[in-house]
């Protein structure tokens, strides 16, 4: 490593210990210190504060922030992929979920084997996103991708289950939020046992690393067990992203930033970059937990550190992005063979219309078992279930909409509002209008989360143009939008005021609070964007060719782009308001679309809309009646239903 990273490296260490002094100092005197180690007499309550709270805070970031760069640098130099991480691979999310369960449903597991629990969840999701990966020789995106999905999977089955326990609502979301608060040595003492003995097996492992780096067939050739030693080191970095999961919660991209950091500071070697990370690691979560600690004090607003660790994810993503080798695709989305009539297929899908009326309306739930509605019981819930059963319906209509036409803008066949940040940004200009206009009510809200949503895909799309990406790319910038999104949300989550509940609340997305006028405003709304996408169909016809074809058959590329962007924005930002940022409705609405036959612009737009519509309306009719009497958020029981359709679709091609 340069000169110059040493420097860096002793920076960092200053500015943490100065920023750890400032806060001691503030609890005892300074030359009280050498006294509390041989201090015979009881100690008073900042005393006590000190050593039992201040210091094994400080030592428990450092071992586990050492902890997340080794796991970090670990997965980086396995999959030679430089923006792999236990957050972006979904292994943490893994173990919170099954942390979260285990608090809430079996409370006695987790009382003594909460390091175990953890690594079952921990586990279990790096098993799903490398079997994922393996079809594809655990190609970056691929494996991002993939990483995202069981994430967002488990992430929802965590912030549902969440929602229905109010009791443990706040203790959970600080937790979620990685709050490294100590009140004894415990959690050090693990931890630092926990450590030790992966950085041992790490270390036995790293001339077998070196010589995977080579390549599959020279590692062969050299006699190298690859599945062995892949699994071995797969398994070393899991179990330290649950061990820091069960210590001290979610903390985000610790394990991203601290291999970055090393290689930006000059370091090459992987023996280097592996034994440094840790390094990095620990002083970054440090130095975190130390601005954490000195905003809390000036402001009296605590925030878990894992929330402001996360700030730091998007941009990173944003910087590295440019260094992840790409694979080779075509610039267009794969498109079904089959031509299907559009009469025809429209014609089949509104059959589905009347089926999804009689479940609403018909069908009830009593807790115990299922209910058939007389016409009378019917007529009487009828002025409380439309509203939200047409409100849920536009909402998936405009959703899917706004994912066809990402989807040939950007010929990215996974590109939709909640994948490359729209809806991210929507969150954004949310907590925006919430804080500058709390009383502003629907209407300031739905101009928030517009130009939020409008915004957060200009910025993508302006990077991508800028470093002239491919198409795999734009996802993952649109990733890195709704990282840096999400923390931010968490980090007002965690304020703990009338706005995180309105945040929360929107989080999960609830049809329950639409009533006539929003639900007839949001249903006019997504006509009228229907009818004049409607006229963007020779636009996404030509796109997906390039813009050199574009240009050469007289389209405005910039300007047909900009007109798109302003309806998506629109789009997502009004639905936004009721789903919430995460259905992914808009992403596989327009893949069912397209493989049931629906291959032309116009023809898929029509189908992704209607298809959207009914889904959200099912999605609408299962959340209210899965675990009644308790409703479950709308947007959440969406992305339950779709990320297992999405895993499968990643999975087979």
């Amino acid at each position: 490593m340069t000169a110059r990273g040493w420097i860096f490296l002793g920076v960092g260490l200053l500015a943490s210990l100065a920023l750890f002094s400032f806060e001691a100092s503030q609890q005892v005197d300074v030359a009280r210190w050498p006294q509390l180690l041989s201090a015979t007499s009881p100690l008073s309550l900042d005393e006590l504060i000190l050593v039992y709270s201040l210091l094994p805070r400080a030592a428990v970031a450092l071992v586990a922030g050492a902890a997340l760069g080794l796991s970090g640098a670990l997965l980086q130099q396995l999959l030679r992929n430089p923006i792999a991480d236990p957050s972006t691979l979904g292994i943490s999310a893994g173990a919170q979920l099954t942390i979260v369960a285990a608090t809430l449903y079996a409370p006695e597991i987790v009382d003594g084997h909460r390091t175990a629990v953890a690594l079952g969840g921990a586990g279990l999701a790096a098993a799903i996103v490398f079997a994922l990966g393996w079809r594809k020789a655990f190609e970056p995106v691929t494996m991002v991708v993939s990483g995202l999905l069981v994430g967002v999977t488990a992430a929802a089955l965590s912030a549902a289950m969440t929602l229905a326990q109010g009791e443990y609502l706040m203790s959970l979301v600080t937790w979620n939020g990685g709050s490294l608060s100590q009140q004894d040595w415990s959690v050090f003492n693990a931890l630092a046992v926990e450590f030790v003995i992966a950085a041992f097996l790490s270390a036995l492992l790293i001339r077998p690393l070196l010589v995977l780096g080579l390549g599959d067939t020279s590692a062969r050739s050299l006699g190298v067990s690859l599945g062995g030693f892949r699994f071995a080191i797969a398994a070393i970095a899991t179990a330290l992203a649950g061990f820091v999961a069960a210590g001290v919660g979610l903390v985000s991209f610790v394990g991203l930033a601290a291999p970055a950091f090393v290689r930006a500071c000059g370091a090459r070697r992987p023996a280097m970059i592996i034994t440094l990370s840790p390094l990095a690691g620990g002083l970054f979560l440090w130095l975190c937990d130390g601005i954490v600690q000195f905003v809390a004090r000036s402001s009296s607003e605590n925030f878990p550190t894992g929330a402001i660790t996360a700030l730091v994810g998007g941009p990173l993503l944003f910087w590295l992005l440019p260094k992840v080798r790409s694979m080779e695709v075509p610039h267009e989305a794969p498109v079904s063979t089959r031509r299907l009539p559009f009469g025809r297929g429209i014609l089949a899908l509104l059959l589905l219309v009347p089926v999804i009326l009689i479940l609403a309306f018909f069908i009830g739930s009593t807790g115990t078992g299922w209910k058939i509605l007389s016409p009378i019981e019917a007529a009487d819930l009828a002025p409380l279930r439309w509203p939200r059963l047409l409100a849920a319906a536009a909402a998936g209509g405009l959703l899917s909409l706004t994912g066809a036409i990402l989807q040939r803008m950007t010929g990215n066949a996974m590109a939709s509002p909640e994948v490359v940040g729209v809806s991210g940004g929507a969150g954004l200009g949310f907590a925006a209008a919430l804080t500058v206009a709390p009383d502003g009510g629907t209407f300031s809200l739905f101009m928030g989360a517009g130009i939020g949503a409008l915004v957060a895909m200009a910025a993508v799309l302006a990077f991508a143009s800028r470093r002239d990406l491919p198409p795999e790319k734009l996802l993952l910038a649109g990733i890195a939008v709704g990282s840096f999104s999400s923390s931010i949300l968490s980090v007002l989550l965690a304020i703990g005021d009338q706005r995180s509940w309105q945040i929360l609340a929107w989080l999960g997305g609830s049809a329950s609070t639409a009533t006539p006028a929003t639900a007839l405003f949001l249903a006019a709304l997504s006509a009228v964007i229907f009818t004049g996408s409607l006229l963007f169909s020779r636009w996404l016809t030509i796109l997906p060719f390039g813009p050199s074809v574009a240009h050469a058959l007289g389209l405005p590329v910039r300007a047909s782009r900009v007109g798109m962007l302003v309806v998506c924005g629109a789009a997502t930002g009004a639905a936004s308001l009721l789903v919430g940022p995460l259905s992914f409705v808009g992403l596989i609405a327009p893949h069912i679309a397209r493989r049931a036959g629906f291959a032309m612009a116009g023809p898929h737009m029509a189908a992704s809309f209607v298809l959207g519509a009914v889904l959200m309306a099912f999605a609408d009719f299962g959340a209210r009646t899965a675990t009644f009497p308790y409703e479950l958020p709308l947007g959440l029981f969406a992305a339950l239903v779709c990320a297992p359709y999405l895993i499968w679709l990643v999975g087979r091609k």
